[in-house]
């Protein structure tokens, strides 16, 4: 006998093994897909082998001779390997909630207990409309919230990363994201769904400062790409997972999956919190806060190398010019860091309008035309989150070979195809009115084969590559400072975009597919004429490819990059 939706009254020892139940589900299924890839596909030789041909013969600068480069000693030792993939997996927390926060809006228990207004549009009641059927201030404000927090729990944890290290900033977004999701499981109201989502973004915000930056810290310059990618990657497979969960908790009788969904957050969250009480600190971090000789057996114990002083001298030297600089925000403002604060804008802003959100709203509806019907929803974000995992993989293995400019140029041009043919596609079958009637099957396997070459597109250049090319081009005087400007600016966008999309789609229509389009245009020819190529560069002597870009370098001195170290003069040079 099937359970009313409406009437069900779960008591709290039922919701607790319910919660039990989703922890014991995600926990063997991360737990036995880490076991098996391990063990049997990456096995730690292969692995090590792998960067190691990535990273073979690799140039100085990609094509723009920064000459002097520094080629500090070091290996790729399986201690510096674990901690990183550690670290990465602070991308689980966010990664999670996008897979989530997507699935319980698509599950009709969720929307009649919360949002009955779009569950009635959504079965047709008041309209038959496609474009408009998610159009709901308040789903918006649901969907929204978290990265506005998100987008102010940065700017605190620039202080809380620079003072305190990057462990404490992202132990921080591992609690306050515990917090949150334990709220949400157990939500009766919408004001708890709210507030619950604000936590997350709160520590969101935090996890998305200090992670980046850790893996860039702590990773061998010649590594940093593909190690630094592990943080998209374990966004891609948070989204995953959740898309997974999504699709069996949906299953449960009594519509009580959404709980488990929301709820089985707790478990990335937890993952993150744990991690951050067992990782070591970076260098550069204990550099900062004046543990020096602690420092330095970090670093050889990083390196696997006892000659490490001429990293650790120009770690020192960037501190000590760092330790001048009283006010980082302000300091961001001169004008030899115009290129850092351009990018630091720039990429994030672009991230956000490639057009993925346009993208995966149509998949349902193709989908459902091919035969997945009632699961639709949920089986096409399984299947775009395998192809986003898959991707990813391309970037960790290319990244650092064949650089950052060409996966940014290749993907750019891939998402503009892909969303040129979408929008003639989704125009001539939805029309103005939003109503496509029946879909042939070829004509749905078409188009979601451009969708799923367009996720490949964004998943191997602005997903990834949107988080590690901010993270690498700061000086440390500056790195908390301008980290947090990225995330601000991510977050930033990400709240608006999801603030009005589904205003957008409903008023624009197909042409939103346009819109998005000549952004992407316009992103890649400013990748192509504004952004150097920064692999095989130390982090602290990344000042040298500014020096020599030829537009950049107008705004840069030779002398504040002496010895490729920032030297931070206490003059400022006013913009």
């Amino acid at each position: 006998m099937k359970i009313s939706l409406t009437n069900v009254s779960p008591s709290k020892s039922s919701i607790l093994f319910l919660f039990s139940l989703s922890f014991s589900f995600y926990y063997n299924i991360l737990y036995n897909s880490c076991y098996y890839i391990c063990s049997y596909i990456l096995p730690a030789s292969l692995f090590l082998s792998l960067i190691e041909i990535v990273s073979e013969k690799m140039p100085a600068a990609g094509g723009i001779s920064v000459g002097g480069g520094k080629e500090y000693p070091g290996n790729l030792t399986p201690f510096v390997t674990v901690t990183c993939i550690v670290a990465a997996m602070g991308g689980l927390i966010f990664g999670y909630d996008i897979g989530i926060s997507g699935g319980v809006t698509s599950m009709d228990p969720f929307l009649m207990k919360f949002f009955p207004s779009v569950y009635r549009k959504k079965k047709g009641e008041t309209s038959t409309n496609k474009y408009c059927q998610y159009d709901s201030e308040t789903l918006t404000l649901f969907t929204s919230s978290l990265y506005l927090a998100a987008l102010l729990s940065s700017l605190v944890a620039s202080t809380v990363t620079r003072k305190f290290g990057r462990k404490l900033s992202m132990l921080f977004g591992g609690l306050l994201f515990l917090v949150g999701a334990l709220i949400n499981g157990l939500a009766q109201r919408v004001w708890m769904l709210i507030v619950g989502r604000i936590l997350l973004g709160f520590g969101i915000g935090f996890a998305n400062q200090s992670v980046p930056l850790y893996l860039s810290e702590m990773a061998p310059y010649r590594y940093r790409g593909a190690l630094n990618i592990g943080f998209q990657m374990s966004i891609t497979i948070g989204i995953l997972v959740a898309n997974i969960l999504n699709y069996f908790f949906a299953k449960i009788k009594g519509g009580w999956g959404w709980r488990l969904s929301l709820g089985g957050a707790m478990v990335p969250a937890l993952i993150i919190t744990v991690g951050s009480l067992i990782l070591p600190d970076t260098p550069n971090s204990m550099i900062e806060r004046g543990e020096r000789d602690a420092a330095k057996k970090q670093l050889q114990r990083v390196r696997g190398v006892d000659d490490v002083d001429e990293e650790f001298n120009d770690l020192v030297a960037a501190s000590e010019a760092s330790m001048k600089v009283e006010h980082p925000w302000a300091n961001l403002l001169q004008r030899k860091y115009r290129p850092h604060l351009s990018m630091a804008i720039l990429i994030p802003f672009f991230q956000q309008f490639t057009g993925i959100n346009v993208i995966m709203f149509y998949a349902p509806v193709l989908f459902s035309s091919i035969g997945f019907k009632d699961d639709a929803s949920l089986m096409s974000a399984v299947i775009t989150g395998i192809v986003n995992v898959v991707a990813t993989t391309v970037s960790v293995y290319g990244v650092d070979k064949w650089g950052r400019r060409a996966l940014f140029l290749e993907g750019g041009a891939q998402m503009l195809i892909c969303q040129a043919v979408v929008a003639a596609a989704i125009g001539a079958k939805f029309g103005i009115d939003g109503n496509p009637g029946d879909l042939p099957k070829w004509y749905a396997v078409v188009v979601v084969l451009f969708i799923c070459i367009y996720v490949a597109g964004f998943a191997w250049s602005w997903g990834p590559l949107g988080w590690l090319v901010p993270s690498e081009i700061f000086p440390l005087e500056i790195r908390s400072a301008a980290q947090s400007i990225n995330v601000s600016v991510n977050m930033l966008f990400t709240f608006l975009v999801a603030q009005i999309f589904l205003i957008m789609l409903c008023h624009m229509k197909f042409g939103l597919f346009i819109f998005f389009g000549f952004f992407v245009v316009v992103m890649t020819i400013f990748i192509y004429f504004f952004l150097p190529e920064t692999k095989g560069i130390p982090i602290e002597e990344m000042g040298k490819v500014w020096k020599a870009h030829p537009y950049w370098s107008r705004f840069v001195e030779h002398e504040d990059y002496e010895n490729g170290v920032e030297m931070g003069k206490a003059a400022t040079k006013n913009v």
